[in-house]
Parts: C-alpha cells; sequence; structure tokens
C-alpha cells in the first residue's frame, strides 16, 4: 500500500518519452533498486530500501503514475522497462542487481529479458496463477472487471476490489477505506492495470512467463513466504526450475510482506559475491 512519508527531496530520471520518474538512493556501493508492486510507491519501499543501504547504493523508486512520477499516455510495459533504464543510467549506467516485490518482480523479469545489465535478480513473490485453469480464467476476468471499473472512473471501488481479491476480509477493507491512506490509495488506482498488463493477466491468464523465465541467464533468486498460500509455493518452485540460474529460498514463518530486517540478510547473501 501507499506510504504516506514520502521525503520532500528526490531525484528525477526522465524516460525515453519524456516521463519524469522519481526515486531517492540510500547508501553507497553497487547499486540494488528496488521495484515495487500493486498499490505501493517508493515511500513504502523506503524502509526496504534503507535496510538495503545498509550494503548497497539502493534505489526506491516511483513507479510511473505514482507518488512523484509521472504518467504519460499510452500505458505499455515497454515505458516502465525504459523507466528502469533511465534510472540505471543515473546511478551510473554499469550494471546494477534488481530486487522486485510481488508484480514488481514481474516487471524486474520483464526488464532483464528486455536486455537492461542487470548482474543478479531477486523476485520476492511474483504472483503468477498457478497451472489451473479456473485461476487463469480468474486473472482474465478481473483484468476485463478492473478496466471496465477504470473507464467509468471507478478508482475507490476498484481498489477495494484489489484488497478483496487478494484475500483480505470485508472489516480490513473498511479499515483501510476509512484510514488517512485510503485517498493515497484511490489515486494509484489507475496503476492497478499496469501491474495487470505487467502479470499478462488478459492474454495469458497471468500464468508464469516461460519462455521469458528460460532467457534470464543471470543469477535469480525466488524468494516465497513460508506462511504465504500454496499456490504462491508452487508458482515460486515453478520459476525457479524454469530459470537457468534459478533458485528458490522459502523464508520461514513469513508472508508476502516482510520485515526489512528479516529480508535484508538473505538478500545480501544472496548478492555478496558482487558486492
Amino acid at each position: 500500500m501507499t506510504g504516506l512519508d514520502t521525503p520532500s527531496t528526490h531525484r528525477t530520471a526522465v524516460s525515453d518519452d519524456g516521463t519524469p520518474i522519481a526515486y531517492d538512493e540510500f547508501g553507497t556501493g553497487s547499486p540494488l533498486i528496488t521495484v515495487c508492486g500493486a498499490t505501493a510507491d517508493r515511500a513504502l519501499m523506503r524502509p526496504t530500501a534503507e535496510a538495503f543501504g545498509q550494503h548497497f547504493r539502493a534505489v526506491a523508486y516511483d513507479r510511473r503514475g505514482r507518488g512523484d512520477s509521472g504518467d504519460t499516455a499510452p500505458y505499455a510495459v515497454e515505458r516502465e522497462i525504459e523507466d528502469l533504464a533511465a534510472i540505471i543510467a543515473e546511478v551510473g549506467g554499469g550494471t546494477v542487481h534488481l530486487y522486485g516485490h510481488s508484480s514488481g518482480a514481474g516487471l524486474a523479469l520483464r526488464a532483464v529479458v528486455a536486455g537492461l545489465p542487470v548482474e543478479r535478480l531477486v523476485l520476492h513473490e511474483p504472483p503468477y496463477s498457478p497451472d489451473d485453469p479456473g485461476a487463469q480464467e480468474e486473472a482474465r476476468g478481473w483484468a476485463r472487471h478492473l478496466a471496465d471499473r477504470l473507464d467509468r472512473g471507478e478508482h475507490a471501488e476498484a481498489i477495494a476490489e484489489f484488497f478483496r481479491s487478494v484475500g483480505a476480509p470485508e472489516e480490513v477493507v473498511d479499515q483501510v477505506r476509512s484510514s488517512p491512506m485510503w485517498p493515497g490509495l484511490v489515486a494509484l488506482a489507475p496503476t492497478l492495470a499496469y501491474d495487470s498488463a505487467v502479470m499478462d493477466d488478459l492474454a495469458t491468464g497471468g500464468v508464469v512467463p516461460v519462455d521469458l523465465a528460460r532467457q534470464v541467464t543471470q543469477p535469480a533468486l525466488v524468494l516465497v513466504g513460508g506462511e504465504s498460500p500454496p499456490f504462491m509455493h508452487e508458482v515460486g518452485r515453478r520459476l525457479a526450475d524454469l530459470l537457468p540460474a534459478g533458485s528458490l529460498q522459502v523464508l520461514s514463518g513469513q508472508e508476502h510482506v516482510v520485515d526489512p530486517e528479516l529480508l535484508t540478510p538473505v538478500v545480501v547473501e544472496f548478492l555478496r559475491d558482487w558486492h
């Protein structure tokens, strides 16, 4: 979910289509760019980037349409890859590491296949659909329904339905609606369609992208929470097996969101040979 304490100052990269992309840096050393998922921005990713910044030159950025970044129409996943390329150029233009969380992991995977100079890749619970036709049709239905909601300007209901779709009980949805973060979340509603596009919900039902995964030759770590739903474990195992240099690590006792103090040692251990 969106953060509320976005720093008052930030750096800006300019993407190929002229869209300004806001980002913050923490620490020094090898660049490690964090890529957030749905309903998230750089403020929410900041604690993770700060923790990574104890070991790397960590970057948290607002994906287009979020926070202080711009949003040039029409949207395409390729534009988001260009956004990442612009940030990489700003932080030195050499190789970087990528950490992607949730649908941000799906974007990170696509960025690597597109040829961005990535040394190592961490994919934290990308929410692909399991190998189940019902789940895949559900993903297609979500993409169609979301597009309809957004076309009608029903942004608040789109956000509420997103939380329901990821398993939030109605009382939790009501709590979020009445919280100070609600207006910021509603402002992010159009970007739900961007994440759906990244995961390829409409075209493929959000399945694990076999052809893409097989093209990633870089060392890649797939992370899954030990307490996450069974389908997430199925997806994580399949993705790790498809990646030519992939590995899977289960974070015992954790769910989809992990405390940065617990997450950081795992990421550092994986990246240590390249630090």
